[in-house]
């Protein structure tokens, strides 16, 4: 049973609609529909909240995104959390802009935020959703990830998160099979 969702992004309002920022607006969507907000504790921004007769700990951690494991892994030794109980939310490149995909575990597959959790885990067997945010090759991969969206990526970006939102739900009720059956199209 997941009992960690971290959602990854940067701190600071001039990273606010980045695409890199993904993770802390499904994580932010989240909290909203389960009516809890965060507060600052383990380096990141975090809310608590009984789900299915469960803890549940939403996570945004603060470090800046190349520093992400410091926080995720304080509070999952904080709480003796399994490294399998853990689900990150984050921006892909590699996959299509408003396609997601669910994953039991994998590489960092070059995303800084995911390495830094690895390492500081000492583990990549935990859940993921990889949110599409496509590539851009006349950009950098830096200004991509860090620039905001284009007019047409807009328009679909509030459904976006709220599939987002949908497949966390998913997974936390009917566990991440059920979930990778219904989003992994």
């Amino acid at each position: 049973m997941v009992k960690i969702i971290a959602g990854l992004g940067n701190p600071g309002d001039k990273y606010t609609g980045t695409r890199h920022n993904i993770g802390f607006e499904v994580l932010d969507t989240l909290a909203d529909k389960l009516n809890v907000s965060f507060i600052d504790k383990f380096d990141g921004l975090l809310a608590e909240v009984r789900y299915n007769n469960e803890k549940l700990y939403l996570l945004k951690p603060q470090t800046f995104m190349n520093l992400s494991g410091r926080s995720v892994a304080a509070l999952a030794n904080f709480y003796k959390i399994d490294v399998s109980d853990i689900f990150i939310i984050h921006d892909e490149m590699n996959i299509p802009y408003a396609t997601l995909k669910l994953r039991r575990n994998g590489s960092a597959g070059g995303h800084n935020g995911l390495k830094s959790i690895i390492e500081c885990l000492g583990s990549q067997d935990f859940p993921r959703l990889k949110m599409g945010i496509g590539r851009d090759n006349s950009k950098d991969t830096v200004s991509y990830v860090l620039g905001k969206y284009k007019p047409e990526e807009i328009k679909l970006y509030d459904e976006f998160i709220e599939k987002g939102v949908s497949a966390c739900i998913e997974m936390l009720d009917n566990g991440l099979n059920k979930a990778m059956s219904i989003y992994n199209q």
